[in-house]
């Protein structure tokens, strides 16, 4: 799966495989289903770094749960309402043209009034003449698709012309670094992603002025050490990428999942432990940390975690499963 990048001040979840911001990538999935649409309602606004409010961006909110998408635009002080949502998690993506995109990810309830989604976006520098180029842009969705088809030599191929063309645009080397990964030279891959931070440090004077790629370079590196089984170097860059966004539950939880998938478990259960401690609202984290404590075996934690899940969010359509998991665990336990 590629990852979508978003500017800094937007929240964001943190997956496998590389993307470069969303101002360079691929137009929405147009959706086919009407799944998790409801009565909810949404208001926010758009506003650029120094809080000025943007009109006319348009906010695409994409269902995480489902296919369901729904549309909106800010007004000239940049308000917007958007109504219509299911209960679940929502990504809001906003977009307007000389802006970088962004987008913050937010749970939303039909029955109860919705906090204000606020999108901060970055006044576009240097990057005007691939806004004007419709071939550079192909170009990169052409690297994207190789990418997702697993033809991961030739979206290296593409990924390299890109970046010739538009070397400012650093950000595009995520991709080339994922791609290496993702076809197993992780030498390369850790080449890329120890380059990408170096220009950072170069370019932007540091990791947190652009967090968004260099979370995604350290967490890519900590994927490396953790497939050469360096448990502890892969915990350190884990650590420096989170260091950079304590306040992203997201990140937390799929640095979790990354050691789980590896059985980690110990290690899995403090990032996920992590995520529930910067948003103990959260129903995912206690649903996969009873998972987890169900694959060690500890039933008594499973049971504590699973029914949190249920007290936390009683909506959520994966509760039926769970209620089975947990009279599961309760007849075994007798």
């Amino acid at each position: 799966m590629i990852t979508r990048i978003s500017k800094p001040g937007a929240k964001k979840r943190l997956v496998r495989g590389g993307l470069v911001a969303a101002i360079l990538i691929a137009c929405l999935v147009p959706s086919t289903a009407q799944e998790n649409l409801g009565r909810g309602r949404v208001t926010g606004q758009v506003v650029d770094n120094s809080g000025n409010p943007i009109e006319d961006a348009l906010i695409v909110a994409q269902s995480l749960q489902s296919t369901a998408k729904l549309e909106g635009k800010s007004d000239r002080k940049g308000n917007f309402a958007i109504a219509g949502f299911g209960t679940g998690m929502w990504r809001f993506t906003a977009t307007k043209e000389g802006y970088a995109s962004a987008f913050v990810d937010q749970e939303i309830r039909q029955l109860r009034a919705n906090t204000p989604v606020r999108i901060v976006l970055e006044k576009l520098t240097g990057l005007a003449a691939f806004q004007a180029d419709k071939a550079g842009q192909e170009l990169l969705e052409k690297g994207n698709a190789l990418f997702e088809e697993g033809r991961y030599d030739d979206a290296v191929r593409i990924f390299e012309e890109f970046s010739q063309r538009y070397p400012e645009v650093y950000q595009a080397r995520i991709n080339i670094a994922s791609s290496h990964f993702r076809k197993g030279d992780l030498e390369s891959a850790e080449t890329e992603y120890t380059q990408i931070l170096e220009t950072i440090r170069k370019a932007v004077g540091g990791y947190s002025a652009d967090k968004a790629t260099s979370v995604r370079a350290l967490t890519g590196l900590g994927e490396i050490q953790l497939a050469k089984q360096n448990f502890e170097e892969a915990r350190d860059f884990f650590s420096q990428g989170l260091a950079l966004s304590p306040e992203d539950e997201a990140a937390a939880y799929n640095v979790g999942e990354i050691f789980f998938s590896n059985q980690q478990i110990d290690e899995a259960i403090k990032y996920f432990e992590m995520a529930i401690r910067i948003k103990p609202s959260w129903s995912k984290a206690y649903h996969k940390l009873g998972l987890v404590y169900l694959n060690k075996g500890d039933f008594e934690k499973s049971l504590e975690y699973l029914r949190k899940f249920i007290e936390i969010d009683p909506e959520n359509p994966e509760v039926p499963t769970v209620r089975n998991i947990i009279d599961t665990i309760s007849k075994m336990k007798k």
